[in-house]
């Protein structure tokens, strides 16, 4: 296949017009999302790895007066993530309910935003990298504020002014790094960006990296640009709180990785310590937050928003060990995010409620919910033997070792020892819940609950399945993603 990149776009893009026509919605969508799950191995495996860099490149040129040109390829870091976007794709579909009213536009909308995702994570030009995520935004807003819970619609409203906001700002960020580069070498493309980069030609503006930080830290919810994202989570139904928490949130991380730490080194070390502040208070403040919630849904939205923290934390220290660690966290995140969300979505049904008090002694009913709800969480909160804690221990022995030759106890070692705690309320907030939800008496409200749908149960297990491969064997994901990181 000659443009393999290409399809993986495309087919979600054909297969919503396809519903639009008239098809049926889930079965076309399942066909549409398992293609490009298929399509994503093969181009894993026909990926070059010992030849590394940008592969399968295509091209067609926009505006080539100006350098911009509609530009795709895949790297290890491109492929990592286009592997979490097409699971976690497939997933969503997977586990979708019912839908009561506007079938077809609702499977439109989450294939809207799987190609979205797919097209920024492979566009090596900023232009098409910024207009593909906010093409995925625009479904994630009629999603919440059609399908939605709660009180969807202000929730919607919201959310869309946040992150409008975040999105215009990130735009005056990269306008500004167009004219930071030399004159005549002005460029959109990512590789040349890079090249600039290394080269330091790239002008080291403090108000550019601060609009960058600003615009990206919105979209992934860093502290304080964060409030968006548990009321946005918490009312968006399972599908699109999926792919929005485990996929399109990591847009920002990726750009933080491919734009902000390579091509700003000695601006990013200026703000370093305060970006180790904002670090943590998404770890701890945001954390104790979470600890806070009565809300299965509430409590994972905000949970979501504290995991950021560790990777915010490899992506501050920037040395190849933290951010090949901030790397796998962005991978084991969105797969576990993804299936706590789904398990949530599976309650909701059966119950209507998601409240702790309510719950209680759901094990003896649902043995298979309560297994999988489990293995999640562990993941989640990075036990042994899943990827969370493969790419947390890397961030942490990363960051520890960040300025240890200058100081034996320094400003990294700090944050390290204190974001350990955000450890200790993961599993606090974890434990308690599951508690509450599976053990105890069992309400009669609930003799008669059905355990999880097999459809949804496969799902999930996908999802647990490669947390599980990447965290007992991590070498051959850490070897594929590593070529791909620059640090100053």
């Amino acid at each position: 296949m000659m443009f393999p990149l290409l399809f993986l776009i495309l087919i979600p893009l054909v297969t919503a017009v396809l519903i639009a026509a008239g098809s049926d919605a889930r079965r076309t969508g399942l066909l549409g999302v398992g293609l490009n799950l298929i399509l994503c191995f093969y181009t894993l495996i026909n990926y070059p790895f010992e030849q590394g860099g940008y592969q399968f490149v295509w091209s067609y040129p926009i505006i080539p007066a100006f350098g911009l040109n509609f530009t795709l390829g895949v790297d290890g870091l491109s492929l990592a993530l286009l592997l979490l976007s097409t699971i976690v794709s497939f997933a969503a579909v997977l586990v979708s309910h019912k839908v009561e009213k506007n079938k077809s536009w609702f499977y439109i909308c989450i294939l809207l935003i799987s190609a979205g995702a797919i097209g920024a994570f492979l566009s090596l030009d900023v232009f098409f990298f910024y207009s593909f995520h906010e093409l995925a935004l625009i479904p994630t807003f009629l999603l919440i504020g059609i399908w939605g819970s709660g009180d969807r619609q202000v929730v919607a409203w919201k959310t869309t002014i946040y992150l409008a906001i975040g999105s215009f700002v990130l735009l005056l960020g990269m306008i500004g790094l167009y004219f930071a580069c030399p004159e005549g070498l002005r460029t959109f493309d990512m590789r040349e960006l890079q090249h600039l980069g290394k080269n330091g030609w790239i002008r080291q503006e403090s108000w550019v990296y601060l609009l960058l930080v600003i615009g990206f830290g919105t979209l992934v919810s860093l502290f304080p640009f964060h409030s968006w994202a548990p009321p946005a989570y918490a009312s968006a139904p399972t599908p699109a709180a999926m792919l929005h928490a485990g996929v399109l949130k990591k847009f920002g991380l990726y750009g933080f990785l491919r734009i902000v730490v390579p091509l700003f080194p000695i601006v990013g070390n200026q703000w370093v310590t305060f970006f180790l502040i904002l670090a943590l208070g998404n770890l701890l403040f945001v954390g104790l937050a979470t600890l806070a919630q009565k809300r299965l849904d509430w409590m994972l939205g905000y949970s979501s928003v504290m995991h950021m923290g560790y990777i915010f934390l490899g992506i501050a220290t920037a040395n190849p060990l933290s951010v090949t660690g901030a790397a796998v966290l962005i991978f084991a995140h969105g797969l576990s995010i993804a299936a706590l969300f789904a398990l949530c979505g599976e309650l909701r049904q059966r119950t209507a409620t998601v409240e702790f008090s309510a719950l209680g002694g759901l094990a003896r009913k649902m043995p298979h919910m309560g297994i999988l709800f489990g293995l999640a969480g562990l993941a989640s909160i990075g036990v042994p033997g899943f990827a969370n804690f493969v790419g947390e221990l890397m961030v942490f022995f990363g960051a520890f070792e960040r300025e240890a030759m200058f100081a034996h106890f320094g400003r990294f070692q700090i944050v390290d020892i204190l974001v350990i705690w955000g450890v200790v309320l993961s599993a606090v907030y974890f434990l308690r819940a599951y508690r509450s939800i599976f053990f105890g008496a069992l309400s009669q409200r609930w003799k008669d609950i059905s355990d999880i749908r097999p459809t949804a149960e496969f799902a999930i297990i996908l999802l647990i399945l490669a947390l599980l491969a990447v965290g007992l064997y991590p070498q051959p994901f850490v070897q594929m993603i590593s070529p791909s990181l620059i640090c100053p």
